[in-house]
């Protein structure tokens, strides 16, 4: 029932006709143009959103007349339970957004994708991409099955000096500052640190990979799938225990375990907490609406936010550091057949949708932080103080970690999601039991590759 629901919730939009009440753009069936079936990852809670349609797709559009888009735009999770019903019934539209593994390891593994090497080579646009974002081991299909538009941190620390000058406090450096920074922002009405931990991939991807980073030491994921190290070793279990003392510390609240995805912002912009634990992602949505001119944090009032890494912590193996990955971008699918106008339509979309005009848009409207593209000039755009402060992001961090999401199969780190969130209930699930029910998982998933 909950994935017809989110079936009937689709939206599906033309970039070239007026959407009917059918949810079908009125100008499909044009036997003159090329169709293409799009599924697109749309965040109507952006700053962009209105004007993505416009610079984006329109623009698209006018500039290839002899294409027709049609275009599903969903978010969160109804994007993915919908990416999964496409591939499960092997009827994926024909250019999709996508992920370098985690939320699309479906596409991933079953090699629903298009290897665009091929075409990125024989256009000869490799020079004008960061050599990382052409990795194809930076994508769990073992080839460049979608080409990455940024580069993502998915650890950011916001720091709300508003909130801090308020209470006489500066931001703290370790973790023994922030926990003895929690009672004096109690006293007067301030949470401490403010995380939207209702999706249970929030926790793992924006604060735990970071952490078991911290106390398990670079590379430890890939320890774990040679086999020479496993969730269940001191090391791990420590950054789970870590989790735990966060909410008994009163860094975190349970109460975030109740807060959707879309709310945190809004508490931290009405400064209801000191700290945010998010994204680097999330700067975007506290910039000015280029529609409606509106910010959630208004230009002149950014200067008093700063965006940072969780301070450090006694006793780890890494400090300094954040977790990372190539960011999402686009793909085709592998069915559309080899040579075919179709293919080279779909092709020519996403190249458009990953390339330098959309990448300049997507980071002076705050949709990334870190472009995959070389050529942009920075000095001629015009950003506001909060985007200035997160292309600074990097200065404080030396460590790159790896994010769970990432690396590990869905089998391994659902359970895993599932379990910090346990953790934060104290509901009775320890951090032994979740590490050894992680590692009883991942030895079963070992064993059926």
């Amino acid at each position: 029932m909950k994935i017809m629901a989110f079936l009937l919730l689709a939206i599906c939009i033309s970039c070239t006709g007026k959407t009917g009440d059918s949810g079908v753009s009125s100008g499909a069936g044009d036997s003159s143009k090329i169709q293409l079936k799009v599924l697109n990852y749309y965040d109507l809670s952006a700053p962009s959103a209105a004007q993505e349609i416009i610079t984006v797709w329109d623009a698209f559009a006018e500039a290839n007349p002899d294409i027709q888009i049609i275009r599903e735009d969903l978010t969160n999770e109804p994007f993915h339970n919908k990416t999964e019903v496409y591939a499960a019934a092997e009827s994926l539209p024909d250019v999709l957004y996508a992920w370098p593994s985690g939320r699309s390891t479906t596409l991933h593994e079953n090699k629903l994708l298009k290897d665009l090497t091929p075409f990125i080579d024989r256009d000869g646009i490799r020079s004008e991409y960061l050599p990382a974002a052409l990795d194809p081991k930076g994508q769990s299909a073992g080839y460049l099955a979608m080409l990455p538009r940024a580069m993502t941190s998915s650890h950011a620390f916001y720091i709300n000096k508003e909130v801090l000058q308020d209470c006489g406090l500066e931001p703290a450096k370790t973790y023994a500052e922030l926990k003895a920074q929690v009672p004096v922002l109690a006293a007067k009405g301030y949470g401490t640190a403010l995380m939207a931990n209702q999706d249970t991939w929030v926790m793992q991807s924006c604060l735990f990979s970071m952490i078991a980073g911290r106390f398990c030491g670079a590379d430890w994921d890939k320890r774990i799938l040679s086999g020479q190290a496993k969730f269940t070793d001191n090391d791990f279990i420590g950054a789970l225990n870590f989790i735990k003392t966060l909410y008994d510390d009163g860094v975190l609240s349970r109460s975030s375990l109740q807060t959707p995805y879309g709310e945190v912002i809004g508490q931290f912009a009405t400064n209801k907490g000191a700290y945010m634990i998010d994204g680097d992602w999330r700067s975007g949505n506290f910039i000015t609406d280029p529609t409606t001119h509106q910010a959630l944090i208004e230009p002149a009032r950014q200067t008093n936010f700063d965006v940072s890494v969780f301070p450090d912590i006694e006793g780890v193996k890494l400090n300094q550091s954040t977790s990372g990955i190539v960011g999402t971008g686009w793909g085709m699918s592998a069915g559309i057949p080899a040579g075919s106008p179709k293919e080279e339509a779909a092709w020519k979309l996403v190249k458009w949708l990953s390339g330098k005009e959309v990448q300049t848009f997507l980071l002076e409207t705050g949709g990334v932080s870190t472009p995959t593209i070389t050529t942009i000039d920075m000095s001629a755009l015009k950003l506001e103080p909060i985007q200035i402060t997160m292309t600074r992001l990097p200065r404080h961090y030396s460590t790159t970690t790896s994010v769970i999401d990432g690396v590990f199969h869905s089998d391994v780190f659902n359970p895993l999601n599932d379990g910090l969130q346990e953790i934060g209930m104290g509901t009775g699930s320890t951090p032994e039991k979740v590490a050894a029910n992680v590692q009883q998982i991942f030895d079963a998933w070992k064993r059926s590759q």
